[in-house]
């Protein structure tokens, strides 16, 4: 299918407007000390993505927090200790209280800190190892609700997204072209309120 080839360091459809207005709330890069919570390929690259612009500076003091050995639940860090905490596809999978999840995020946050809380509404079930919650916009700003500022707290999806999704399991992988026409492109940015696959959370504590 001609909408589905582009190269594989491009983002995939079910992140690329989440991420495009994850970015768009940042003050790009983002320094000083930054906890990713299991996974941060999509703010520093991997060998199979490559960030469209450089989303963590170099200079960043980096700790990764990796389940099952460390778990969200009960992070070993110091209150107040980082500047930046990225929670990315990880509250689904909490195995205990979600909010328990984010006061611990909370507590680590530095005061004046960022916490970029990302996770699903609408979506397959899927590996974590396991996968037990699901979260509106509402349901991840109520959460995330003794946090000082809610930057920005947003859904993505649309029906058309769903809809191909019922024949094609795979159709969140496919890659986001660089090009501002074709069909993969719009299905990526075209959004409905009542339909949202990706949530995220931008807070400051």
């Amino acid at each position: 299918m001609f909408f589905l080839s582009s190269p594989k360091n491009k983002l995939p459809i079910s992140r690329y407007q989440m991420y495009m207005r994850i970015f768009s709330a940042l003050d790009l890069p983002l320094h000083g000390k930054i906890l990713g919570i299991s996974g941060l390929k999509y703010f520093r690259g991997s060998p199979n993505y490559t960030p469209p612009r450089e989303i963590i500076a170099k200079d960043a003091e980096i700790t990764e927090a990796d389940y099952p050995d460390i778990s969200v639940l009960q992070l070993p860090y110091a209150d107040n200790s980082f500047d930046v905490i990225i929670a990315d596809q990880v509250l689904e999978h909490v195995e205990g209280n979600p909010q328990q999840a984010i006061d611990e995020i909370y507590r680590v946050l530095k005061h004046g800190g960022i916490a970029i809380v990302a996770t699903v509404f609408m979506y397959p079930r899927h590996w974590g190892p396991k996968d037990l919650w699901r979260f509106s916009p509402d349901g991840l700003r109520y959460l995330c609700r003794n946090f000082s500022e809610i930057m920005q707290c947003e859904g993505w999806g649309n029906r058309f997204y769903h809809a191909l999704g019922m024949f094609h399991k795979k159709i969140r992988d496919w890659k986001v072209p660089d090009r501002r026409w074709g069909v993969t492109r719009w299905l990526a940015t075209k959004n409905e309120n009542d339909w949202p696959a990706a949530v995220w959370l931008v807070g400051r504590k």
